[in-house]
């Protein structure tokens, strides 16, 4: 049987999550070149990478002066969470072997969420591919803004942009912290990290602060909580 055209509402809202993720795309574009990227190099990262998460953490990085390998190392960590959606969405994305390649580069957040929002599961995949090809774009487009006008904005600083980054990892965090063992992972992190600040290189921190989630591992779900199959809803893909 094929599968039943997509909701209004689901394609509004793919389309509309992506114009807002857009925004945040403007955002990374405005950072990667006033952080030393040139415009090419912060589209092919866009491009290529695709996972906002990833992206801010590997400017933030290198803004503050970091090695290559551990902004490389920081933004691989982020995007581990990716892996984990697909594996959440192997019933979804089903077909040849190019359509799963070519959805393995959409398995961010926003479409993961909505997919999994599908009560249908016919319509699950009509939804992934709608969120995800809307955010592609519009967050592709928003990091050619950004990084053409980067120069015309100035300090990012002035505009508050460089707290982009820092929010992101807030909005990942926040939600986890309803859970016995994302408050563990959270304080361990933060602990290590302060302790790892004066003594390591910049980028270095955020590494060794993923301990956290390994002692979190050791944790258990309390009766009632949320357990690891919890969706995180990131503002940027």
């Amino acid at each position: 049987m094929p599968d039943p055209p997509p909701r209004p509402a689901d394609v509004r809202d793919g389309v509309v999550l992506g114009a807002a993720v857009g925004l945040f795309g403007v955002t990374f574009g405005v950072l990667a070149t006033t952080s030393g990227l040139g415009v090419a190099q912060a589209c092919a990262m866009s491009l290529l990478v695709f996972t906002g998460a990833s992206q801010f953490a590997a400017v933030g990085v290198l803004a503050a002066g970091g090695s290559p390998a551990s902004a490389l190392g920081s933004a691989l960590l982020l995007a581990a969470r990716n892996g984990v959606y697909g594996l959440a969405l192997h019933r979804t994305l089903r077909g040849p072997r190019l359509r799963r390649l070519l959805a393995a580069q959409l398995v961010i957040d926003e479409s993961t969420a909505m997919a999994l929002g599908q009560a249908d599961p016919r319509h699950a995949a009509r939804a992934f591919w709608v969120t995800g090809v809307s955010v592609f774009v519009f967050w592709n487009l928003g990091t050619l803004a950004g990084a053409l006008g980067g120069d015309a904005l100035g300090d990012p600083e002035r505009w508050g942009l460089d707290a982009a980054f820092p929010a992101g990892f807030i909005a990942l965090a926040v939600p986890h912290l309803a859970t016995r063992a994302g408050r563990v992972a959270a304080v361990t992190g933060a602990v290590v990290a302060l302790v790892a600040v004066p003594l390591t290189p910049a980028g270095a921190p955020i590494l060794l602060a993923s301990l956290g989630a390994v002692v979190a591992l050791r944790v258990a779900p309390g009766p009632g909580e949320p357990g690891p199959d919890d969706i995180v809803r990131d503002p940027a893909p």
